[in-house]
């Protein structure tokens, strides 16, 4: 039996506690719940030129999961992934190390169509988590649903990576 409770907060974020120390402590219910938040929010993507809709939900230190969608503009450079999208959103609330990441998404997904494929994050998205994770503090689950997922470590999908420490050698 597990021995950490997710409970929902008025702002529909959703909270673990004890907040999970290390990818190593996430259990099948707290994995299910950040996949089901994903898949919960994918309606909510905008994706009119590519039609690949996105979702993910980021659980950081301090136990919250945080969502966030795909956001397309017209000017490409100006849209933004789902991944980047909840990390900006902890870090917008004073959030500093995530723990781990569930992304779901596929063709035209926010319409309800069945994910036949595990949505992996771009470089992008993988260089920001960099910021918010060492190669191994971090997971990476991407599902197609609860019950069907993959996980990586950040080390794994960002092998020889660049990250802050870098900066203060």
């Amino acid at each position: 039996m597990s021995n950490y409770r997710i409970e929902e907060t008025s702002e529909k974020i959703f909270f673990v506690t004890p907040a999970p120390a290390s990818p190593s402590d996430l259990t099948e219910d707290i994995k299910a719940c950040m996949i089901r938040q994903a898949l919960g929010i994918l309606p909510n993507s905008y994706a009119p030129y590519s039609h690949y809709n996105v979702a993910a939900a980021v659980l950081m230190s301090s136990g919250k999961i945080y969502t966030g969608v795909n956001i397309e503009s017209a000017l490409l450079s100006a849209t933004i992934c789902a991944e980047r999208n909840a990390i900006f959103h902890a870090a917008a609330q004073g959030e500093r190390r995530i723990v781990s990441i569930a992304v779901v998404g596929g063709i035209d997904a926010a319409d309800g169509r069945p994910l036949t494929e595990y949505c992996t994050p771009c470089g992008v998205c993988r260089q920001v988590m960099r910021d918010y994770a060492g190669p191994d503090d971090m997971t990476i689950i991407c599902a197609k649903t609860p019950d069907d997922y993959r996980e990586w470590t950040l080390g794994e999908m960002l092998p020889e990576s660049f990250g802050p420490e870098t900066l203060e050698e």
